[in-house]
């Protein structure tokens, strides 16, 4: 099965899906080939390819109305969709833009501009499908590459688990709507901090709920880590109700019907800095991360937890912050 993606190929021409077929197969593609309309419309039915190559000109069914049904049908409505013309008319490619093709390329088409036109899509549709629908940051799958990626390169690099404490009592306290927003705060957070007090080459995902990744240089780990801390805390006043924040804590209802004080959300920063380069997978450090992240959730304001030898996951606190407005200290 091929890597890098399955591609349906459309056209009436034979010579055409011979020529794009031995070209795409050569670039490490999957192809299926399609005679005709109504014959792609039956591979659709049964297989969800990463990008369509679609004719314009096919008799009885033509592209348009391919192109219609693919965008009609939740199924196949995200798929990326090039068509292929021999017609320059900008009507036609008006046309097809507006029925929802996402580019066009015309016969005789050049090899490399299409490959490139074909690869910015692929990388553009995988980003789109792996991104956090709430702050729109790549999501766990890119979250793994990147690692991997660094591990495989032996590079010195540093990640920072980041997540928010007591967030299910702030959820249900407040309701989802708040939760959101307490999470967006937190990916923006991010977002300012690694411009900031990161490298230009820094990696920020969302896991997921109200857990994030950062992936960072390994000389600026730490300081990126308790900036993150404190701008998080300098920005709780207005996640909270002011009764609430003054209190210092959420009146919040247990199932015996009275009610228990929970503290207000804070951040926990789990920090592997991995200078040795000792990891192999992305899941060894995933583990060890893991058990950091458990040890700094246990104390009631924001932390930054590191290790403290120089291999093994034996947990430090590096930093506990109380809440303040000063964050370019």
């Amino acid at each position: 099965m091929s890597t890098e993606g399955t591609i349906l190929i459309a056209d009436d021409e034979p010579h055409i899906r011979r020529i794009l077929q031995f070209l795409l197969e050569q670039e490490g593609f999957e192809v299926l080939a399609a005679e005709n309309g109504e014959a792609a419309l039956s591979i659709l039915n049964t297989t969800t390819p990463d990008l369509i190559l679609l004719d314009v000109m096919m008799p009885e069914v033509d592209g348009f109305t391919v192109l219609s049904t693919i965008r009609r049908r939740a199924e196949t409505s995200r798929i990326p969709v090039i068509m292929l013309t021999a017609n320059d008319e900008n009507s036609q490619k008006v046309r097809g833009l507006r029925g929802g093709a996402n580019d066009y390329i015309t016969k005789p088409f050049n090899q490399e501009e299409l490959l490139l036109r074909m690869g910015n899509m692929l990388a553009a549709a995988r980003a789109q499908r792996e991104a956090n629908p709430l702050t729109g940051l790549p999501g766990n799958p890119a979250i793994a590459r990147e690692c991997q990626r660094r591990i495989d390169a032996g590079e010195a690099f540093a990640c920072l688990y980041v997540d928010i404490d007591r967030f299910k009592s702030y959820n249900d306290y407040y309701g989802y709507t708040r939760g959101d927003t307490a999470i967006i705060h937190l990916a923006r957070t991010l977002s300012e901090c690694s411009r900031r007090h990161g490298t230009d080459r820094d990696f920020i995902g969302h896991v997921g709920g109200d857990d994030f990744m950062v992936v960072t240089g390994a000389e600026r780990a730490e300081v990126l880590a308790v900036k993150i801390t404190e701008c998080f805390e300098a920005g709780l006043e207005d996640l909270h109700d002011p009764e609430d924040f003054e209190n210092g804590y959420l009146p919040v209802a247990t199932r015996r019907g009275d009610f228990e004080h929970v503290a207000l959300i804070s951040v926990t920063v789990a920090m592997v800095n991995d200078t040795l380069r000792r990891f192999e997978h992305v899941g060894e450090l995933s583990d060890t991360l893991a058990e950091l992240k458990r040890y700094g959730k246990s104390k009631p304001r924001s932390v930054v937890v590191k290790e403290r030898r120089r291999s093994g996951a034996t947990p430090e606190l590096l930093s506990t912050v109380t809440a303040s407005n000063d964050t370019e200290k």
